[in-house]
Parts: structure tokens; sequence; C-alpha cells
């Protein structure tokens, strides 16, 4: 697989200061690596034993979504606050610089049981715990979270009890 680190830009101080933010935007500027990615990950064990994926807003649904249709499993979306209409379940979490909340539509939840969580990246693992939260409070299952990106100095995957499959670890 191409050397994808080499499409990822740091930025330090950003969205505050002591924060290095990881940019993945340049893996999907890539159509050869893009592709090449998005086929691995869509391969991969925890995709396959899930009925269905769920995706983390914003970034999350871009690898989602062409997971989703090569792996031809359908995608649900977990979204920031006021972004979804409907009955919702929603859920707390804090990241490295704050703290917000994930919501997704009760109804979306009704056709499956076991779940993929798929995001860009992984980093103290605030968001794809909020989601596994959501999941199994709604009595549903997750078969672990895919990521394009791990921060393994953060140490996110010691919060799950599900396999965490990153294609790229830094």
């Amino acid at each position: 697989m191409k050397n994808l680190e080499s499409l990822i830009k740091t930025y330090n101080d950003f969205p505050k200061k002591g924060i290095a933010f990881k940019d993945i935007l340049g893996i999907i500027q890539d159509s050869e690596a893009f592709k090449e990615l998005i086929l691995k990950m869509s391969s991969n064990k925890v995709i396959k034993s899930s009925e269905a994926i769920i995706s983390i807003e914003a970034r999350g649904f871009i690898f989602g979504s062409a997971i989703s249709l090569y792996s031809s499993k359908p995608m649900l979306v977990a979204r920031k606050p006021g972004k979804l209409p409907g009955e919702l379940i929603e859920e707390n979490y804090y990241l490295e610089y704050g703290k917000s909340s994930l919501s997704i539509q009760k109804e979306s939840l009704e056709k499956f049981s076991s779940y993929a969580i798929v995001d860009d990246l992984l980093a103290t693992g605030g968001t794809i715990d909020c989601v596994a939260n959501l999941l199994m409070r709604s009595g549903k299952k997750v078969c672990g979270v895919v990521t394009v990106v791990e921060l393994l100095k953060l140490n996110g995957r010691s919060r799950f009890n599900f396999p965490v499959e990153s294609m790229l670890s830094m």
C-alpha cells in the first residue's frame, strides 16, 4: 500500500494550543491511495463480521460511505447536535480540546444488531466510545472499530473491549 503517512499533514496548535492535528485529507486527494485504502478497510474482519457500518461525523463519513459501497454493507451515521431529525438517542463525550455530543436516529438502529464503527482517526477514543455506548445502550453489538490512523501515544484503544483495526499507527 502506498505510504499513507506521507499524505498526512500535521498542524501544530490546531484547533487549540498543544494539539497536533493530523489532516488526513491528503489521502482522499490521491485517488490511487484512497482506493487502495478503502479496499483494505472494506475487507477487514471487523467490517466483514458486522451487519452494518456506523460512521462518525464528519471525516468518518468519507471513509464509511466508500467502505459501505465496497463491502455492500448499509451505513448509518452518528452526527453532532442539531443535525438529525426524528427521535434520537444522544450521548455526551469529551475530546482533547472540548466537549460535544453525538446522536443517532433511533429508528435507523432497528434493522441491524451488529455494527462496525468507522472513523478517520483514533486519538483518546472519546468519539468512538460515545458511539459504542449509544449502540450498547440500544442493545446492539459492537464488532469493533476501523480507523485510518491511530495515535498510539494517546492509547485510545485501551478504552475498548472490542477489536480496534487501524490502517496506520503514528
